[in-house]
């Protein structure tokens, strides 16, 4: 065994004395990330210098334990991002239902405002505008046909006055014929009677 190589094994020796040395005080402190896990790896291992090159020496255990949760951290961190996932997939479903409620909340709304601002008339719809306009426009041609009515039932009222006063001059003029006429039939009758009478005279005579 050479020289070198001696002290090559004396070195490494040492190294390790000194690591477990300080392993218990390194372990009292839980890393939290895996940043600072290695980072206490890195911190708790020793040296080993050949010549110009530095080189660490990490123990077996230590690596194996950093591996172990590095795959956790790994694991976890797979498990989250897979409750990610899911969770958006949720979200998204929940946002495409929400979207549909609004739409036909919206159509809806827009259904009931033109159910609002329009008015059923004869089975069709139109809106109150046209509505209220072809309603005044009926009210103003039944107006008009009062008026016309009333307009003719007092002109046929007035011809109605003005040939039953006709007729009652008709009637009076019919009774004061009847009545001239009965005179004059009575004075014919009294001159006829006279007329006879002086023929029996003048036959007794």
């Amino acid at each position: 065994m050479t020289k070198r190589t001696l002290s090559l094994l004396i070195l490494c020796f040492g190294v390790l004395l000194y690591a477990n040395a300080q392993e218990p005080q390194t372990e009292d402190v839980a890393p939290k990330t895996v940043i600072e896990q290695y980072d206490q790896v890195i911190k708790s291992s020793g040296n080993y210098n050949n010549g110009p090159k530095r080189y660490k020496v990490i123990e077996r255990p230590k690596l194996e334990r950093y591996r172990k949760q590095l795959s956790d951290s790994v694991t976890t961190l797979k498990t989250k991002i897979t409750n990610l996932n899911k969770r958006i997939e949720d979200q998204a479903s929940e946002i495409t239902g929400l979207n549909t409620n609004l739409s036909s909340t919206q159509k809806t709304l827009e259904d009931t405002n033109l159910e609002k601002d329009s008015m059923s008339f004869l089975g069709s719809q139109m809106s109150k505008g046209s509505y209220q306009t072809m309603m005044w426009s009926i009210i103003g041609i039944l107006f008009l046909g009062l008026l016309l009515f009333i307009f003719r039932f007092k002109n046929s009222n007035t011809l109605t006055r003005q040939a039953k006063r006709k007729l009652d001059e008709l009637e009076l003029d019919f009774d004061d014929y009847k009545r001239k006429a009965l005179e004059k039939e009575q004075k014919l009758g009294r001159q006829l009677q006279d007329e006879r009478n002086k023929l029996l005279k003048q036959s007794k005579s």
